[in-house]
């Protein structure tokens, strides 16, 4: 079943690159438009994710009329990720309302590596795993550090735990569906 549900997970690195490479972005074009630029409206880098939402949603259905099979294990991280997602979702709302912003990428690393910890141990994956230790480690060092500096620590999270095994998962992908042929 966990090998099947690997196969399923695999073969949606999509999902991982997909938001890996927009929040990654995001990131360095919010660096770059507040430090470099200087504009007080470097947030609007975020509106990026727009894009996210609406591949996602799109990819999304275009899987469903595949019919693929969903074991338990696929149901759960997908539960996993959807639980990630709406907890960002709502750090974002109550950082609106509240300010504070100094806090949110050490929120969101930790958030990032919840679900990357428990796809990776519940695929035996250990790219996703160790993305999130190193995730751990960029949170506590992201306490020291500056709001700006924050903004490349999030990057930098989000290379170790989305891009990279993101890139791993497809070429394990490829492989099997190689293998299988």
């Amino acid at each position: 079943m966990i090998d099947r549900a690997k196969n399923s997970v695999v073969d949606k690195s999509f999902y991982f690159l997909l938001w890996g490479w927009l929040v990654f972005i995001g990131c360095i074009l919010q660096f770059t438009l507040k430090v470099i630029v200087q504009t007080d409206l470097h947030p609007v880098a975020w509106n990026i994710m727009y894009i996210g939402f609406i591949v996602s949603f799109w990819y999304g259905r275009r899987e469903r009329k595949r019919k693929i099979v969903k074991t338990y294990v696929d149901e759960t991280l997908q539960n996993t990720w959807i639980t990630v997602g709406i907890s960002q979702t709502l750090v974002v709302f109550i950082f609106l309302r509240r300010g504070g912003w100094e806090n949110c990428y050490t929120i969101f690393i930790l958030l990032y590596s919840i679900g990357c910890f428990i796809t990776g141990r519940t695929l035996k994956f250990p790219p996703l795993v160790w993305g999130a230790i190193i995730c751990w480690g960029l949170a506590i060092l992201s306490t020291f550090t500056t709001y700006d500096t924050n903004i490349l620590i999030c990057a930098a999270a989000i290379l170790v735990s989305y891009i990279i095994p993101g890139y791993l998962l497809r070429s394990q992908y490829r492989k099997t569906i190689k293998s299988q042929s």
